[in-house]
């Protein structure tokens, strides 16, 4: 049962490569949204605060942003055709993969301390694979 699991599972991808999203990190999700007869790229930025199943096709991120004053949650299917790309734009160091806490931070208590990466990297590798994937499909 668990081969059919995993057949499934590298037959459905978006992205064969992973796209290394972990939570701390801050991210820009550009997800389509449909109204009437017309679609739009909408781009939601917030952190991520939890990731669920990282190495399947029904992996999941929780992203947590501020807008006028409220927290708001937004949870995304990573290999959704809904999502177009996920941008990371910064990274930080986090020892947990569920970051309930951060519901309460506010200001200053709600930073996070960065980490030095590659971002030109890591976002120029998953925009290759997501237009080597688009290519194949048509």
């Amino acid at each position: 049962m668990t081969d059919l699991i995993k057949e499934i599972n590298k037959k459905y991808p978006k992205v064969t490569a992973n796209l290394n999203v972990k939570s701390g990190d801050t991210v820009k999700v550009y997800q389509k949204i449909k109204e009437g007869s017309k679609e739009r790229i909408q781009i939601f930025q917030g952190l991520v605060i939890k990731t669920t199943q990282p190495n399947n096709h029904m992996s999941r991120i929780l992203v947590r942003r501020i807008a006028s004053g409220i927290g708001v949650e937004k949870s995304f299917l990573v290999h959704s055709p809904l999502v177009e790309k996920i941008e990371i734009t910064k990274r930080s160091k986090v020892r947990r993969n569920y970051l309930t806490y951060m519901r309460q931070r506010t200001g200053k208590a709600a930073r996070l301390s960065s980490l030095d990466f590659d971002k030109v990297k890591v976002n120029k590798v998953a925009d290759e694979i997501i237009e080597i994937n688009k290519d194949n499909k048509e």
